[in-house]
Parts: C-alpha cells; structure tokens; sequence
C-alpha cells in the first residue's frame, strides 16, 4: 500500500497532535490557563487538518494492518543506534510553528522528566517519561504520521464510539467485517490486554523495544498513554483484567506530566545531560535495535 504525500503527513507537525489533546483534555486544575495560554484550534484551519488525520488514521488502522507492521518493524533491523542517536534524531521534529514552544524534543521531554523527578518517583519513572516519545523515530523509517502518533485503540473488534472522530470508522474495512466488527471480535471476556492488537504507532513500537529493560510499570505507560478511549471513558473494560486496571494506576500517575508539562521555560540541558546519561547507562544497553 502505498501513499501520497498528503495522505502521510496531514498535520503540519506531529506535535500538532498533542497540542489539540489539550483542547480535548485541559487540565482540571487549571482550565483558563488551558483558554488563555494554549493554542485553541476551534477557529483555526488546524482542525480540519486534525480531522483529516484521524480520517486516514481511523480508515487505514485495520486489524491486517497492524499485523503487517508487527513483521516490518518488530524484526528491530532498521537500525542500531545510541539513545542519544535516537533524541538527536527526534530534534529535527522541531515545530517552528508553534508559538506555544520553541523546545526541541530534548527539551520537552527534559521537561516531562523533570515534573516526574521533582515530585519524586522512582528513577525508573523518570527515564520511561524522558523516554516515553522515543518511538517517534518510526518517521525515520517512512512511516506516516498517522501510523506513528494519535489517540491509540484496540484493532481486531468494533471501535467504540468513545474514541475520537469515530464517524470516521465508517470507511475502515474491518467495519464491515465479521470477523471484528463485533463487541469482542476476535477477543474473549477480560482476555488482557496484553493479548489486544493495539492500532500501530510509538507507543506499542517503543513498548516492543523496552520491555526487557524496564519494570512492568513502566511500561504500561509507554505503551498505553495514548490509549485516551480507555483511561478518560473506560470505553474497553470488557477487555481488561484485573492485572490491567492495576497498571492503569500508573498510566494515570504519568498521563498529567505528558500532558501539562509543556512550558515556555527551557530546562538546563547542559546540566542536566550527566544525570541522565547514568540513568539511561543504568538501565539500558549502549546500543539498541530499532
């Protein structure tokens, strides 16, 4: 399957993405901050432009497809590089259009894993939010955007109508397909959702990567943060265990740094560079396949 340029990169930046969460999710705390200091898209031609992303997102995300990308990219031989290789790359995903940030990757992710460290969670929180985003990296293999960010959820059985944009499922071929158009699919009762196809995008890529690395609950959160139908409406509990909702816990823990740390105010990278290069040293490997 092949596609036009259009069709792979629909948003302007992938961070475009993450800022039209904020409209969807401001945080509770702190609701005219989120009316007055981030970019609202209600009037904007960005929202047709996130439309169009959840379109492509919501009719190409079938249950074959996220097969087929599970054989291309779970091999892990595109290329081995450094976690530091991999944020290097990340910064060339800078929006300069964005007048929220002028960030790099680095920064921003600084600054997610600066909230977590300064409330005082364990190291391991720490380094799965500086590395939470990493799985990014698919755009430098060719991936389309909407193969590579946006709300995730389970493919393989029908598409609750929790998740965002779902007129759009009208068009995905697994709609109209028996084999997964219906409550459990291709599921069975609470089966874990270790056990659910998952759309494809950075967070299961990175999960894939990780998970002889770190401890089990980090990597929910890597692996599930933007899986927003379940963890704001709870729209697939007739999938979860009780394993799962345990974990949830600390999805829910994280999923407030990932997305209110975002500030003007630019970390000390130079400073902060040392610590985190032990923390990565300390738990992971000098080089990893990706």
């Amino acid at each position: 399957m092949t596609f036009t340029e259009k069709e792979k990169s629909p948003l302007a930046s992938m961070d475009h993405w993450e800022d039209e969460l904020l409209t969807r999710y401001p945080e509770p705390k702190n609701k005219e901050k989120e009316k007055q200091e981030y970019r609202n898209y209600v009037d904007s031609d960005r929202v047709n432009t996130v439309r169009e992303f959840y379109r492509l997102n919501h009719t190409y995300q079938t249950y074959d497809f996220v097969v087929q990308k599970e054989k291309d990219f779970l091999q892990f031989n595109k290329r081995e590089m450094s976690i530091w290789d991999a944020v290097d790359f990340l910064n060339t995903l800078v929006d300069d259009s964005d007048p929220d940030t002028d960030l790099d990757q680095f920064q921003h992710l600084l600054q997610t894993s600066e909230a977590i460290r300064g409330d005082g969670h364990p190291d391991w929180f720490v380094l799965m939010g500086f590395l939470h985003d990493l799985g990014k990296v698919l755009c430098l293999f060719g991936e389309p955007q909407w193969a590579v960010v946006g709300d995730t959820f389970p493919v393989g059985c029908k598409h609750s109508d929790k998740i965002v944009y779902p007129e759009f499922f009208e068009a995905n071929p697994d709609s109209k397909d028996d084999r997964y158009n219906t409550k459990y699919g291709v599921y069975s009762p609470n089966c874990g959702l270790e056990n659910v196809k998952m759309s494809w995008g950075h967070d299961e890529y990175l999960y894939q990567i990780m998970k002889n690395y770190l401890p089990e609950e980090a990597l929910y959160p890597i692996r599930y943060h933007s899986f927003y139908p379940q963890h704001r409406d709870d729209a697939y509990s007739h999938l979860m265990s009780k394993h799962d909702y345990k974990m949830f816990e600390w999805v829910d823990k994280f999923n407030p740094y990932d997305l209110y740390s975002k500030v003007p105010v630019p970390p000390n990278v130079k400073e902060l560079r040392p610590y985190y290069e032990d923390l990565v040293a300390k738990y992971l490997p000098s080089t990893l396949k990706f």
